[in-house]
């Protein structure tokens, strides 16, 4: 199979959808490997290194798109890019469709098969490809958190750990998932007081017992969230339904409630955001003030550090690609369910359900797209 490699378009996104040592895999069982000039020297992969790999380096990503057969990408396509694919072309890269119409509108249009990351499912009934991410996102949290406190970035003027006779910061993760486990982590190891709400009791019980209780575990109700948004000096946004769009915790209402100069980093607002005063942000102009609260929310978090992430995306991604190439799509996709559940987009028809009923359209059930599974 003819495999390529565009160069990431999203503002600041430096990671790449395949290193030269994922390259070099899928060229020894017989693919060819297409890269866009210049695609990885962002994560520290120089043009050299994919060459000796055995990859085909080329200028722009139109000879990426008029060419592969498979794209392996890390961000959803842009606009200009949509308009690229072709009927029956492999997109698979993260597409976090549910609050993005028009994306959805544009990749139904041009007729592709189109597999997201973010839902692709493990036997045991995780997110292998979306878990990688989850956990960057979550460490760089509350140092970004910490950052944005700080008096000169319009913050609070607060120390995250405090100091002696001082009280250390009150941070507030909503979610106890992947993400907010390891935002639990990195927040604890900084200093700071912790409180994780979530639904999920198990959840809860789980961090209790991972962190020695150094974690305050809350049940999330709407009255519960109300008292503890108040005392947060950083509020971290960490909570996910599997390609649906992110219900809304925060309303807009709590939001005054908060201390003047906190900080909400909502690493839901792929999804949409949990928090109601959430809109994207980018890398290049990250943050927004509102009800005199700092918002953090940048839908490509990771893409801050490109190096560790390519690789720790590459590491979960490698065995999908090289299935699809190996058996093609459509064997890969009846072959096994947990690839399958990644399906979104297949040649004009919504395959997903959750994304279908976020945006309220009709979806066409993957089983019905791919025939008969056995």
């Amino acid at each position: 199979m003819r495999i390529g490699v565009p160069k990431e378009t999203k503002d600041n996104e430096y990671r790449v959808g395949l290193t030269p040592s994922s390259v070099s895999e899928l060229i020894r069982s017989g693919h060819e490997l297409v890269v866009e000039r210049g695609a990885g020297l962002g994560a520290g992969f120089t043009d050299s290194a994919y060459e000796a790999a055995g990859a085909a380096i080329v200028d722009g990503p139109d000879a990426i798109f008029e060419n592969a057969e498979l794209i392996v990408k890390v961000k959803e396509p842009l606009p200009v890019e949509r308009w690229k694919l072709r009927p029956d072309q492999i997109l698979f890269t993260y597409l976090h469709l549910a609050p993005d119409p028009e994306l959805t509108h544009d990749l139904v249009g041009s007729g592709a098969i189109c597999i997201a990351y973010e839902t692709v499912t493990s036997p045991s009934g995780g997110l292998p490809l979306l878990t990688p991410m989850s956990e960057v996102a979550g460490r760089l949290a509350p140092q970004i958190g910490a950052h944005f406190l700080e008096k000169q970035t319009g913050g609070r003027g607060v120390l995250l750990a405090g100091v002696p006779g001082v009280p250390a910061a009150e941070v507030v993760i909503l979610g106890a998932g992947v993400v907010g486990s390891h935002a639990a982590a990195i927040a604890l190891g900084m200093g700071a007081n912790v409180v994780v709400a979530d639904r999920n009791p198990e959840a809860l019980r789980r961090l209790d017992s991972k962190f020695g209780g150094a974690v305050r575990t809350v049940f999330s109700t709407e009255t519960v969230i109300r008292e503890i948004v108040k005392r947060a000096d950083l509020l971290i946004g960490a909570v996910l339904l599997a390609g649906a769009r992110t219900p809304t915790i925060v309303s807009m209402d709590m939001v005054p409630t908060m201390k003047p100069g906190a900080v909400i980093v909502d690493v839901a607002i792929d999804q949409g955001g949990c928090c109601e005063s959430s809109r994207p942000t980018s890398h290049s102009d990250p943050v927004y003030v509102r009800e005199g609260i700092i918002h953090y929310c940048v839908t490509n978090m990771p893409g801050a550090v490109p190096r560790t992430s390519t690789f720790a995306l590459n590491n979960a991604t490698l065995p999908f690609v090289q299935a699809i190439a190996d058996k093609g799509w459509r064997r890969a996709l009846r072959e096994d369910e947990h690839l399958r559940a990644g399906l979104q987009i297949f040649r004009g028809k919504v395959t997903s359900a959750p994304v279908a009923k976020a945006q309220r359209i009709a979806h066409l059930p993957v089983e019905s797209a791919l025939g008969p599974l056995s």
